[in-house]
């Protein structure tokens, strides 16, 4: 695959670009100012028309990535186009005005990560019951529903009967010593 042309000189000026090519597929970064400059100048210029899917990766301890896959169906050719916003001031544009599919994948990335995307025409949560606190898919998430219930199974993973020894119980990463059932 061919790093598509026009992009490093588009972007030279503003923010800046970087390009890179992983197991056949390339992969753009950019700074948040440009990502609709991106989104959009893929789409038109370049013919990634097709929307396929957004997310978020957090990236501790002071970032989240957000990532677009786009696709071009003359070519045959995909896209990963990628940019970086702070942890304490998530805020992005959102695409939704460049790539309509955008809107249901930006209303999980917010509620997941807690990245708001701006100019977005209804980001309400998607997924989690009404009230839910917190962001589930952030590494700093407290997994209390493990400390809070037990294991259903009759011991704990990795214990058996087979004389492999036991290991020592400890609450998952994150959840605060006083957190649990009390001992019995």
């Amino acid at each position: 695959m061919t790093i598509p042309g026009g992009l490093a000189e588009r972007f030279r000026g503003s923010g800046g670009v970087e390009i890179s090519e992983s197991y056949g597929d390339i992969t753009v970064d950019v700074a948040p100012a440009d990502w609709i400059e991106l989104l959009t100048y893929v789409r038109d210029d370049l013919g990634y028309a097709f929307f396929d899917w957004l997310t978020g990766v957090d990236d501790p301890p002071d970032a989240f990535v957000v990532v677009a896959h786009v696709y071009n169906p003359a070519a045959g050719e995909r896209l990963l186009l990628r940019t970086r916003v702070p942890r304490e001031n998530p805020h992005l544009p959102s695409a939704v005005g460049v790539y309509r599919g955008a809107n249901w994948h930006e209303r999980e990335t917010y509620e997941m990560f807690g990245v708001i995307f701006d100019g977005h025409p209804n980001l309400v949560p998607l997924l989690l019951p009404d009230g839910f606190e917190g962001h589930p898919l952030r590494k700093d998430f407290i997994l209390a529903a493990r400390v809070a219930k037990p294991w259903p199974g009759a011991k704990e993973p990795g214990e058996s009967g087979h004389g492999a020894p036991s290991r020592r119980k400890t609450l998952p990463p994150g959840v605060p010593p006083d957190w649990g059932p009390p001992d019995a």
